[in-house]
């Protein structure tokens, strides 16, 4: 009983810490305004105009459609994450997915799914494409085209003031938390495990694979699990929402990568050039800026559209 109390209690204490259960109506803000961000459901995509270079390469059968369908999994502030009112997709990626719509001159259809549901999803033709910081792997090229759109980061987040002094160079032999999909789960723990550990020969970091980030740090939070191994700017935000549930390693984990995350769709998709075409426009734009510095993430902004 004692056990399944705290259990309880951390898992409570985390679904305040994320901002994502509803605890009142959602209302249309501005930058500016002092609303919380959980509750702000503006459009930063108002008024903004159509790139006619980018709309002359959309496909016939995409323009005749008038509307993209983008899949996220609305699970991760303050990037991917649905607003107060449980419907309105806010965030990072929300905003700049709507501006490459504008951008396009078309509508923007949003899907929430599940992180490692998404390749499947625009491979088979449910989505047109996904912005849900996402990461070019080589085996998320071999059927994705990807285009950067930001900086991403890692970061690993410990029980609160790191009583078991763990730093990024000591996780080897501990159970560390990453998300089912996730490019830490794929690439970036393994990688670790193998210069940081086993290379010299100690024991493997042990992946905890759990299906998102809030249960992860639930299971930190009831000291289940050593470290949660996640991306830099949703472990920010949650000690944000809620401190004193757990410390953030500093600096980031070195994972000796790339750290541009991409948009995604179908390899060799018709869509590609004209979608490359309005997210440099995007990134060119006054509205990138506002939004990466209101979600606190201005060090993010790149400055190329990149086809991976």
């Amino acid at each position: 009983m004692k056990t399944t109390h705290k259990i309880q209690t951390a898992a409570a204490g985390l679904a305040v810490l994320l901002a994502l259960t509803a605890c009142g109506g959602a209302a249309t803000g501005t930058e500016a305004t002092e609303i919380p961000k959980t509750q702000n459901t503006r459009d930063i995509s108002e008024g903004v105009q159509p790139d006619a270079a980018a709309v002359a390469l959309l496909p016939k059968a995409i323009k005749d459609k008038g509307e993209l369908t983008v899949a996220m999994d609305l699970s991760s502030p303050p990037m991917t994450f649905l607003a107060e009112d449980n419907t309105t997709p806010i965030g990072v990626n929300p905003d700049l997915a709507r501006l490459v719509a504008k951008k396009l001159g078309l509508k923007l259809k949003f899907e929430n799914t599940a992180f490692d549901t998404i390749i499947p999803g625009i491979d088979g033709g449910r989505y047109d494409f996904t912005a849900t910081t996402m990461s070019a792997t080589a085996e998320r090229l071999k059927v994705l085209d990807m285009i950067n759109y930001l900086k991403g980061g890692s970061a690993v987040a410990v029980a609160n003031g790191n009583p078991l002094n763990l730093t990024n160079d000591t996780l080897c032999g501990k159970n560390v938390g990453v998300t089912k999909g996730s490019t830490q789960q794929l690439k970036h723990l393994p990688n670790v495990s193998e210069w940081t550990c086993t290379s010299q020969g100690k024991p493997a970091i042990n992946a905890i694979t759990l299906p998102n980030v809030q249960e992860a740090l639930t299971q930190l939070d009831s000291k289940r699990i050593d470290a949660v191994f996640y991306d830099a700017s949703a472990l920010a935000w949650a000690n944000d929402q809620q401190p004193n549930h757990f410390t953030t390693l500093q600096p980031r984990m070195d994972t000796r990568t790339d750290t541009n995350v991409a948009m995604g769709l179908k390899k060799g998709s018709p869509l590609t050039p004209a979608l490359q075409k309005a997210i440099q426009s995007v990134l060119e734009s006054p509205e990138y800026k506002k939004s990466l510095d209101y979600w606190g993430l201005g060090e993010s902004a790149i400055t190329e559209a990149k086809i991976r």
